[in-house]
C-alpha cells in the first residue's frame, strides 16, 4: 500500500509535508499520527503506517521542519528550529490536519522524542490515546550505564562542537541520522534534568499546563537493550503528563523473538508479527499487550 502525499501549514507559516495512509472513508476509521524520532525521516515509518492502514486505521506520517520532505530548499544553517517548535507548531498542525479528516480525536504513536513532543501542543488535550516507543528527551545521566560515556562524547561533546562550528549538524554526512537544525542539536546536547528550566515565565507555566492537560491514556514501551530509553529516562519524560493514566512497559528482546532491538528497530518490518501486531491491541482497544512487563 502506498501513501498519498499531503502538506499542511503551521501557525507560523511553515509548510510541512507527509503522507496519508488508508484515508478513504477516514470519517469511519480512527486516525493515527506517527511522530518520528529526532533525525529520522518519516519514510522509516511508512511500512508500519501501511500495516496500520491495512488494519482499519487512517494514518498520518510527516516530517518535522528541517527534516526529510519538510527540509527547506535552501541551507539548513540559520533556520533556528527547535524541539519545542516541533511540538508546539509541527505536531499541533499535524493534529489539526488529522482532526480535519473527521475520524474523531486522533491517536498518537510517538518514537523517542516523538513521544514527548505532544505535550507542547496547545491542542494536545484532543489526543484520545498514545503509544510511545523509547520515549525520552536525551538527558545524558539517564543513558544506560555501560553506554553513557560513549553517548555523552558523541551527542553532548562532538555534536554541539560540530554544530557550533557549522551552524547546523551534518548528521547524514557523518552517518549519524539526518542533518539537524542547530536549535534541535543544541537543545539535545544541553538538555538538563527539567525540560522547562530554561523557559521564562509565563511561558514555563503555559508549557507545563499543556502537558498537564493531556488526559489520554498512555502506554510507554521500551526495550531493555535501548541505551536511551531506560527506566529513569522513560519516567522522567512521562512525569510531565501528570493528568494521564500512564502505563510503562519494559520488554526483553526475547519477548519479541530476537536477541537485539535497541532504540530504532521496532519499526522495522521484522517485527510485523510481534510488536506491530501487539500494538493493535492498545491502539484499537486500549488493552496493554504486555501486562507482565509493567514497571513503576
Amino acid at each position: 500500500m502506498d501513501g498519498r502525499q499531503t502538506e499542511f501549514e503551521c501557525a507560523d507559516g511553515v509548510v510541512l509535508k507527509g503522507h496519508w495512509w488508508g484515508v478513504e472513508g477516514a470519517a469511519r476509521h480512527p486516525v493515527v499520527i506517527i511522530n518520528p524520532a529526532t533525525g529520522v525521516k518519516a519514510a522509516y515509518y511508512h511500512r508500519y503506517a501501511a500495516f496500520l492502514a491495512e488494519h482499519g486505521f487512517a494514518v498520518l506520517t510527516y516530517d518535522y521542519r528541517g527534516i526529510g520532505l519538510s527540509r527547506p530548499a535552501g541551507r539548513l544553517k540559520g533556520t533556528g528550529f527547535t524541539w519545542r517548535q516541533w511540538g508546539e507548531q509541527d505536531f499541533e498542525a499535524a493534529l489539526a490536519h488529522a482532526l480535519a479528516q473527521g475520524g474523531g480525536d486522533p491517536l498518537v504513536v510517538g518514537h523517542s522524542i516523538g513521544g514527548f513532543l505532544p505535550g507542547y501542543a496547545p491542542s494536545a488535550a484532543r489526543i484520545s490515546r498514545l503509544l510511545t516507543v523509547g520515549a525520552q528527551y536525551a538527558y545524558w545521566p539517564d543513558y544506560r550505564r555501560k553506554d553513557r560515556l560513549s553517548l555523552f562524547l558523541k551527542w553532548h561533546v562532538a555534536m554541539p562542537a560540530i554544530t557550533l562550528a557549522l551552524g547546523f549538524f551534518p548528521g547524514r554526512g557523518l552517518g549519524w541520522l539526518e542533518d539537524l537544525p542547530a536549535g534541535v542539536a543544541l537543545e539535545w546536547s544541553f538538555r538538563g534534568p527539567r525540560m522547562e528550566a530554561r523557559l521564562k515565565q509565563p511561558l514555563r507555566a503555559t508549557i507545563l499546563d499543556r502537558f498537564a492537560a493531556v488526559q489520554a491514556p498512555m502506554l510507554a514501551l521500551s526495550v531493555s537493550d535501548d541505551p536511551f530509553a531506560t527506566h529513569s529516562a522513560v519516567n522522567r519524560a512521562l512525569s510531565y503528563y501528570t493528568s494521564a493514566e500512564r502505563l510503562k512497559v519494559m520488554l526483553e528482546p526475547a519477548d519479541l523473538g530476537v536477541t537485539r532491538v535497541g532504540h530504532f528497530d521496532l519499526f522495522h518490518a521484522r517485527h510485523g508479527s510481534s510488536f506491530w501486531i501487539d500494538s493493535l491491541l492498545w491502539l484499537r482497544d486500549g488493552i496493554n499487550p504486555w501486562p507482565r512487563r509493567v514497571f513503576a
